[in-house]
């Protein structure tokens, strides 16, 4: 049935409140696990930060593969080398007595051996970890989390 404006709807709810409470959504659920996890295992930062240096690593290595790639790839290894370097910050501020984080050393692949297409398959699933995490994580910590999240989602679309 239509109504005057359109399809039959619901009075009072409109497609723009629809859409601003599923945009409101993810952080609401964010804010339910305040406390939540916390003392309960690892923080989940650490992998986070082992994936990031696991990252740039794999992207340098892409570069010196093919140095034709260096100004599409480059900038992510910074980025990557930047979101570990701020993901082990927190992990610090958040428990300054929990012994420092120790960066990981990925192992090592033969640079002829690493194609873009891996790069951008780790930097994907980067993101989607990313992602994922943000909804376990304390509200002072989701900025965080969510901005690598959201960079990882970014550079994976200018690699594809």
């Amino acid at each position: 049935m239509r109504g005057p404006s359109g399809p039959a709807s619901v009075p009072g709810i409109s497609r723009r409140r629809v859409l601003a409470g599923l945009l409101l959504l993810p952080p609401a659920l964010a804010g339910c696990s305040i406390g939540a996890g916390a003392g309960d295992g690892p923080d989940p930062l650490i992998a986070l930060a082992e994936a990031a240096r696991s990252d740039a690593a794999l992207a340098a290595a892409a570069v010196a593969a093919s140095p034709a790639l260096a100004d599409r790839v480059r900038p992510l290894a910074d980025a990557r080398t930047a979101h570990a370097v701020a993901l082990e910050a927190e992990v610090a501020r958040a428990d300054p007595d929990r012994a420092p984080v120790q960066p990981t050393t990925p192992p090592a692949r033969p640079a002829s051996t690493v194609t873009l297409a891996q790069v951008r398959a780790a930097t994907v699933a980067s993101g989607q970890a990313a992602a994922a995490a943000v909804l376990t994580l304390p509200v002072d910590r989701v900025g965080l989390v969510a901005s690598v999240a959201a960079c990882c989602g970014a550079y994976a679309e200018v690699l594809g």
